[in-house]
């Protein structure tokens, strides 16, 4: 019986981790080719999609305990979500997304493998695999870094189109790609700073879990102050994504500060962002 439910276990994790791929592979699809400026008004909009589905996902397990610490992993996601429209526009969507994936994998694996952070070591059955594996996600993640890739320096005329006709409104819109502060690097720089972005995002996306983990591992232990922590991984999902949008609405707060409340507001951005996570439940299936 248990090693049919071990098979169960496997089974389902590969499946959720297949469907994990594709969602988390196509997240960004629909706001590729719409003009997002420097990425602050749009992660605003993608974090606010996220904690709204994270809040339905919470009502539907009846509220389950709300861990604090859980939000400091949304914190550190949120850090890395802010490069995602940088790395765009310097490198591309297809080369970001296999940079900070492949970092993403290999923080997840060390973190998880070596007990980083306070986490119990993760025994494997079969260690020298595992770290063939782990060998061949480092080479593949360097020759990546070498992966040459071409950015257009503008977008057409059908995606800068806007969609308010008032003239005030249309300069801040239009001028916004034309002003944004990547355009002003060389191609080399530009993708130095992507492929630097790209590492940073895919490590902060790395340890993003850990702390729910940690509260996890050290559920088990009667003399911790998170004994009798629940195991199920959707009972963390609300106070994460609450980090997520905490942490991006102070990060959105900070920028209108900084560009004396004049943001880059690009309305034609919200339908599509707000589709790209609230139709994505990638992180679900985690």
């Amino acid at each position: 019986m248990e090693h049919n439910n071990n098979g169960t276990d496997v089974t389902t994790g590969f499946i959720s981790s297949a469907i994990a791929v594709v969602l988390f592979g196509s997240n960004f699809v629909p706001v590729k080719k719409i003009d997002t400026g420097d990425g602050m008004f749009l992660q605003w909009i993608l974090c606010a999609a996220i904690w709204t589905v994270s809040l339905v996902v919470n009502l539907l397990l009846h509220c389950p305990k709300f861990w604090p610490l859980a939000m400091l992993g949304g914190c550190v996601w949120a850090t890395g979500n802010i490069t995602v429209v940088p790395i765009v526009k310097t490198i591309g969507l297809g080369l970001g997304l296999l940079i900070w994936g492949s970092f993403n994998s290999l923080t997840g694996w060390a973190s998880s493998r070596f007990g980083w952070f306070g986490m119990d070591p993760e025994d494997v059955s079969r260690p020298l695999l595992n770290y063939i594996g782990a060998g061949l996600s480092v080479i593949s993640a360097v020759i990546f870094l070498f992966v040459k890739s071409e950015v257009p320096s503008s977008t057409s005329s059908l995606d800068t189109t806007p969609l308010l006709t008032e003239r005030a409104i249309n300069c801040t819109q239009t001028d916004g790609l034309d002003c944004l502060w990547t355009n002003n690097l060389s191609q080399l720089q530009n993708r130095i700073l992507g492929c630097v972005l790209a590492v940073t995002s895919g490590i902060l996306y790395g340890c993003s879990f850990v702390p729910i983990i940690y509260i996890k591992d050290h559920g088990k232990r009667n003399d911790s102050i998170y004994a009798g922590s629940s195991q199920y991984d959707l009972d963390y999902v609300f106070a994460h994504f609450s980090g997520i949008f905490v942490t991006s609405t102070l990060y959105f707060l900070a920028y209108c500060m900084i560009m004396k409340n004049n943001p880059k507001v690009y309305p034609q951005a919200i339908l599509p962002g707000t589709r790209t996570y609230s139709c994505n439940v990638g992180y679900l299936c985690i």
